[in-house]
């Protein structure tokens, strides 16, 4: 695997996250995968050594070692720390683009162990702010402009830091006037280095799926194919000024909810201006005197509304990007950081109602079929089985008042109790799950006695009474028509075209048989053995008859042997000698 890994262009990194991976007590998989293997010390090299500084010194044609000293760091790295919070540790050391992965991660409750999710989701993006002189670099290169030219105020020191960019207040002129914005402005080559650690994210998880079997239930290649299209997305700020106009239009009217409004004339993939929420953050405004209740039940509407009613919902909404505006009385939910969101396609959205509603009702049997529907089979189920299983994981949680459902950990159990008999469940439904999960615990913070499903009932049944409007099932009918319609305009000329085949002799009718192949080649096989063989035996009986004995006995003997060939060759293709 070792020449695979070899080809890519900076094996510099790959050598530094090899390096990290030992160092955390994970060099089992470092050696079975074929990223390295431990470098023997020198006879004048002590073997407490400190690790070098300088890890980028690299022959890129030579072979990755690891230094004995990182490898002594690891073994007593696994007896300090248990192996979730070494993952964590593993995936902080290496940076931004393996943060954002450890985050992603977290969301995968129906195949990462509670333990590793609960350690992902201490993950913060905890980087030093980039010098000013740079930020103002990336906007001047973006725009073409100087940024005096773009910007009538731009404070050097940020508001915030991330790992892919950082926020900077602003006043920026436009032709209502000057207002108040916030600059997100990406790192300085921060997209090079993501696309470099995406590329050997992908080359690293094939290899461990190919070498580690037993890691394929954490699919690591799928894991990183979701991570690769997240990523994607965040490195295009254009992607999320778009989000933000999508959002303002679903909520248009609402005074409950706002979303940043973006400004165009100053944003591009790399620079996103956004209008500034002068309001507070959720801790700050309950520890102020904010109506907590009235926030969590408000915020719980929000995202009910935007996942099942516009199937387009903030896939992020932890307290940090919650801005809370308006009253004291009556609190405004400003939404920020709208770069992750999830969709829902109608069909989905019509299973994940049934499958709440089926838990509202405490109906076990109910919320099974919803899951089995939501999710693919990717192998035959046994649904009486399946129905017993769920029905047993439910009475954990459904017969309980609602207001006590522990919603993250019932969702946890029942996706991977469908994992268990083979339902794939979609990533989409994921991304809902991990939502409602991270709303579940928000809501749970700021009012002890919110029932999340109680909340939530009413929306649900607006939309149960929606699908089954005379309205819906009336498109429904007219839809099917138009397509039992189409379906007759066309068969009569489909049939034409058959019967001119037919008359015309071009009709043939295959009926491929996928064993026939084999059982041509094998037959063709015992034919070829079976002619050779009996000239052998026939001309060893000749030469026999005559003078040439020897000669003969050596035939009669080459075709016994052919003969025994073959015949073992059949029995090991499960076939009887004949």
């Amino acid at each position: 695997m070792i020449s695979v890994v070899s080809a890519v262009r900076d094996l510099a990194r790959l050598r530094e996250i090899s390096t990290v991976l030992v160092r955390h007590g994970f060099g089992e998989i470092v050696a079975r995968a074929g990223f390295g293997r431990p470098r023997k010390p020198k006879p004048e090299e002590p073997e407490t050594k400190a690790l070098p500084a300088d890890t980028t010194d690299v022959d890129p044609g030579a072979e990755i070692e690891i230094a004995p000293e990182v490898v002594v760091q690891g073994e007593a790295e696994k007896k300090r720390a248990a192996t979730a919070e070494r993952i964590r540790l593993v995936l902080q050391d290496l940076g931004p683009c393996f943060i954002k992965l450890g985050q992603i991660a977290s969301t995968r409750t129906d195949v990462i162990p509670l333990d590793i999710i609960l350690e992902l989701k201490k993950l913060q993006d905890d980087v030093p702010a980039v010098p000013y002189e740079e930020i103002k670099k990336v906007i001047e290169t973006s725009f073409g402009k100087p940024i005096d030219k773009l910007y009538k105020r731009f404070d050097e020191k940020p508001l915030a830091t991330a790992s892919i960019g950082q926020v900077h207040r602003a006043t920026l002129e436009t032709a209502d006037g000057d207002v108040e914005v916030v600059v997100k402005v990406q790192r300085p080559n921060v997209g090079n280095l993501v696309v470099r650690d995406v590329e050997l994210l992908h080359i690293m998880a094939a290899a461990v799926e190919a070498t580690i079997p037993e890691s394929k239930i954490y699919s690591p290649v799928g894991l990183v194919q979701q991570f690769d299209r997240s990523i994607t997305a965040e490195l295009n700020y254009l992607i999320e000024a778009e989000n933000c106009d999508r959002f303002a239009a679903n909520f248009l009217g609402d005074p409950n909810i706002r979303f940043p409004k973006a400004y165009r004339e100053a944003t591009s993939k790399q620079v996103l201006t956004l209008e500034f929420f002068d309001g507070k953050k959720l801790n700050q405004a309950v520890a102020e005197g904010y109506d907590a209740k009235l926030i969590a039940k408000k915020s719980v509407g929000i995202i009910i509304r935007q996942a099942f009613e516009h199937g387009f919902f903030h896939a992020d909404p932890h307290p940090g990007n919650i801005i809370i505006l308006g009253t004291k009385e009556d609190p405004v939910v400003g939404l920020i950081d709208v770069g992750m969101v999830g969709r829902l396609s109608p069909e989905l959205r019509d299973r994940t109602i049934d499958l709440l509603m089926a838990a509202v009702r405490n109906d076990p049997y109910g919320v099974a079929d919803a899951l089995y529907a939501i999710g693919r089979p990717t192998r035959k189920v046994d649904m009486r089985e399946y129905r017993a299983e769920v029905a047993l994981l439910a009475e954990k949680y459904l017969g309980k008042p609602l207001k006590e459902i522990d919603l993250a950990a019932m969702l946890r159990d029942l996706i991977q109790g469908a994992m268990k008999y083979g339902i794939e469940i979609p990533p989409d439904f994921m991304m809902i799950g991990k939502t409602l999960m991270t709303l579940d615990g928000i809501g749970k913070e700021l009012d002890p006695d919110l029932d999340i499903f109680g909340e939530a009932t009413p929306f649900f049944t607006e939309l149960l009474m929606k699908r089954y409007s005379p309205q819906r099932i009336g498109n429904e009918l007219m839809r099917g028509v138009e397509q039992l319609s189409r379906a007759g305009y066309d068969m009569p000329l489909q049939l034409r075209e058959v019967l001119d085949d037919l008359r015309l002799g071009r009709l043939a009718i295959r009926a491929p048989d996928p064993a026939l192949a084999l059982a041509t080649e094998r037959l063709g096989r015992r034919v070829f053995s079976g002619l050779f063989v009996a000239a052998l035996t026939f001309g060893g009986a000749y030469l026999m008859k005559g003078e040439d004995k020897i000669a003969g006995a050596l035939f009669l003997v080459f075709g016994v042997i052919v003969w025994a060939g073959h015949a073992l060759l059949d029995w090991r293709r499960g076939s009887r000698p004949v």
